[in-house]
């Protein structure tokens, strides 16, 4: 018998090397454009900064009813979408500074949901099931919101001509990458699904759904990073990202994330970072021209 399974045992062995070369290939390239994301990133965002600058100097300088008004703020608005660009990148790139904090995933939804219906426009309903039990997790907020607008927003493309949107939260138990070896264990969870009706995806499509850059939208209407950036925050928070989806049946994604036992403790009132009157937060971070910074701030009259 154990001769018999000398040629099996061989295959499986060959196929189990096959793979490890593949997971090294597959992080080899990853780590590559992680580092190339954090270059071009870290140069874009000083260019988009001092346009970001000049705009705020440009539209203290108008009357509000100049008709130039609304052109730079037209300008301001696109440098706004490139630094979400950007963060997007660095998200992809690798672990970011984040302020982590304990939080329930049911305040986050209702308190978006008005925006994510907005984002679906009025063709798309959007319905939400969320348990009064629901358990908390360890995030930083902009971060479970980058995460639910990047489904909603998927689901949306995905549903032209109208549809449906049900966002539901659970607790549950399953299978969660441990920290320490980084093996599945059966762990606390919670559950995040958003389920569309939209034209659903074939085999082909959901082999490259994790791919950056990979989309099936038209040129100028997506840039294939969005289920990678859920994917890449899910991960970095030791959670995991499944996907169910065929086609004309629709896609359900649904986001496990670890549950804390604890409750979160009273929020304390926190001293905000001091910007000068006129500008904007954005505008001054990560800005290495002190040139430009400096001309900006002495037009504002600020001391420096």
């Amino acid at each position: 018998m154990s001769a018999a399974l000398q040629p099996q045992a061989r295959i499986d062995r060959v196929l189990n090397i096959g793979l490890s070369e593949q997971s090294l290939m597959e992080s080899a390239r990853m780590e590559a454009f992680g580092r190339l994301a954090c270059g071009v990133a870290h140069d874009f965002n000083n260019l988009l900064t001092g346009i970001m600058l000049y705009c705020d100097l440009l539209i203290a300088g108008l009357e509000n009813n100049s008709p130039l008004r609304c052109h730079v703020e037209q300008i301001r608005g696109a440098g706004l979408d490139g630094v979400a660009l950007i963060q997007r990148l660095l998200t992809v790139a690798g672990p970011q500074l984040v302020a982590a904090r304990l939080l329930s995933g049911n305040e986050i939804i209702t308190g978006s949901k008005n925006f994510m219906a907005r984002l679906l426009g009025e063709q798309i309903e959007l319905v939400t099931a969320l348990p009064d039990d629901l358990g908390y997790v360890r995030m930083d907020p902009t971060q479970v919101r980058r995460i639910l607008f990047n489904l909603v927003l998927n689901a949306r493309d995905a549903m032209p001509q109208g549809g449906r949107v049900a966002l539901e939260t659970r607790n549950s138990t399953n299978w969660l990458l441990n920290s320490e070896d980084q093996r599945p264990h059966p762990s606390a969870c919670i559950e995040f699904t958003v389920t569309d009706t939209g034209h659903g995806m074939d085999a082909e499509t959901r082999s490259h759904l994790f791919e950056p850059f990979f989309t099936t939208k038209n040129s100028g209407h997506g840039n294939g990073l969005g289920l990678v950036t859920v994917n890449t925050i899910v991960q970095q928070h030791g959670g995991v990202l499944q996907v169910e989806s065929s086609q004309g049946q629709g896609t359900r994604v649904i986001v496990r994330l670890p549950r804390v036992a604890s409750s979160p403790p009273r929020r304390k009132p926190h001293s905000r970072s001091f910007v000068p009157e006129g500008l904007s937060a954005p505008a001054l971070q990560a800005n290495e021209n002190p040139a430009t910074k400096g001309e900006i701030l002495l037009e504002r009259g600020t001391q420096l």
